[in-house]
């Protein structure tokens, strides 16, 4: 379903918006769709378009656990534009397909080790509300992660949490970047621990 925007559709113009434009064709091959709403008001979206480049540089968390618990957060709001852009993005940092196109899944899936499910399942406590998060669950990550990936994959569940919440309330919805990899999402599961 394509994203049933609930602000008007903003279109970028200007000499910003034309190179906006084609760095985001050059490097995902279209526009998002929230490129499109941030639109509207510019200094916001500087400044997010600026921590995201900063977010970028966090490397902490290894890579595969940090998409795993963006997917699960996201999956856990429903947001279909990020699980889309997310798995789109993990495939162009070559991580293994097969295996992300699980995480909607992952508590019925045996793709996953012990440490990613303990990953995802902080994700999906840290994204409830009110947050589910117990001592336990941050011991156990402290003690196989350390404190600093710990930090980073706080930080990351509450970065994809504004994100989705974001994409979700404006409307948006898979925009189809997820397209261009070899296998499709599975659908959500349906256990819940």
């Amino acid at each position: 379903m394509p994203s049933q925007f609930r602000i008007p559709k903003a279109t970028i113009d200007g000499a910003y918006g034309a190179l906006m434009t084609r760095f985001a064709r050059r490097t995902w091959g279209q526009v998002p769709d929230n490129a499109h709403v941030l639109w509207h008001h510019k200094p916001l979206m500087r400044a997010v378009l600026g921590f995201e480049q900063k977010v970028a540089r966090w490397h902490a968390l290894d890579p595969h656990l940090k998409a795993y618990a963006e997917m699960a957060s996201a999956g856990a709001i429903g947001c279909s534009w990020c699980l889309d852009f997310g798995y789109f993005m993990a495939h162009t940092k070559g991580l293994d397909e097969a295996k992300v196109r699980e995480v909607p899944r992952w508590r019925e899936s045996d793709a996953f080790t012990d440490l990613e499910r303990e990953v995802m399942a902080y994700a999906e406590a840290m994204t409830a509300t009110p947050p589910e998060v117990t001592d336990e669950m941050v011991a156990r990550l402290d003690e196989r992660l350390g404190h600093a990936a710990v930090v980073e994959l706080t930080m990351m569940v509450a970065v994809e949490n504004q994100r989705s919440r974001f994409n979700s309330a404006m409307g948006l919805a898979s925009q189809g970047f997820s397209d261009v990899c070899e296998l499709p999402l599975a659908p959500a599961g349906t256990a819940r621990a």
